[in-house]
């Protein structure tokens, strides 16, 4: 049995990590709290867009829009959005798997977002279209459009011939799922809503406004799936550091139990000798 001087340093060690670990809980979820405010302001701003991107489309051939273009896929590019940080149980290494099993027996090109996601690819070799966004927590719709802007002028200037969006979805506080969103090229039995009874005059035309709408429907569905994975990744942090601080719980109980143990023995071998001594004398 280890000595209490031992056991002792052992409970302050892990008392130490505890108290860290609940700290990162508490932080996790005052901040998951005002993701969970955004996902819900944000989601009628890109329903509409899409609502209104699908009444534009019916009055729109293949031909009036690079956008809506088909052909073989010879190239692909993926955004994929992965976490800044660790200690959020498998997050990352789910979306990961995830991104590689859509990427594979592809001639691909990444636009990582998010620390894990950029020092992931950089580091397996794939071809970085970007690495200006290393921070999920710092981009705000504005550097949305940024990326949107960047990937639809790649995308008509024929760099490559698929967009896709790979995140994780919020589905509740103990469940998230990665999932991709195909962004380009756009298949219009996809954006139809097959109602046929709305008419629009659009102006100056539903070519040209199609055109112009198509970057900020990128950029607000990937504004979307960014405040998705953000707070994916901050309620698997408070879930992993949750049980963590559970398992620090359990492991000082235990160690207090051995303590205990062992200070009893201590006292009791002490009050022996003292016996056996008195006997002698």
């Amino acid at each position: 049995m280890a000595s209490m001087k031992e056991i002792n340093l052992r409970i302050k060690s892990i008392s130490g990590t505890r108290q860290i670990t609940k700290a990162m809980e508490l932080v996790a979820i005052s901040k998951l709290n005002k993701a969970r405010e955004r996902i819900d302001r944000i989601r009628p701003f890109y329903t509409e867009l899409y609502a209104a991107l699908s009444d534009i489309s019916s009055a729109v051939s293949p031909l009036d829009s690079g956008y809506c273009r088909t052909g073989e896929v010879k190239k692909s590019c993926f955004v994929v959005i992965a976490g800044d940080r660790g200690l959020a149980g498998g997050y990352n290494s789910n979306v990961f798997k995830f991104a590689e099993e859509q990427m594979r027996g592809k001639n691909v090109c990444v636009l990582p977002i998010g620390k894990r996601s950029v020092e992931h690819f950089t580091r397996r070799g794939y071809e970085i279209v970007s690495d200006e966004y290393p921070e999920v927590e710092d981009i705000d719709v504005g550097g949305c459009y940024e990326i949107s802007r960047l990937l639809c002028r790649m995308f008509l200037d024929g760099e490559f011939d698929e967009l896709v969006c790979v995140y994780t979805n919020f589905v509740t506080m103990l469940g998230q799922e990665p999932a991709q969103l195909r962004l380009l090229p756009l298949e219009k039995e996809l954006l139809s809503d097959g109602s046929g009874a709305k008419f629009t005059l659009v102006e100056p035309g539903a070519g040209a406004v199609f055109n112009s709408v198509i970057p900020d429907t990128v950029a607000g569905l990937i504004w979307g799936a960014v405040c998705e994975s953000f707070a994916s990744e901050l309620a698997s942090r408070r879930t992993a550091m949750e049980s963590a601080t559970s398992n620090a719980d359990e492991i000082i109980d235990d160690l207090r139990l051995k303590y205990n143990k062992a200070r009893k023995s201590t006292i009791t071998r002490q009050i022996t000798e003292i016996v056996s001594g008195a006997q002698t004398e």
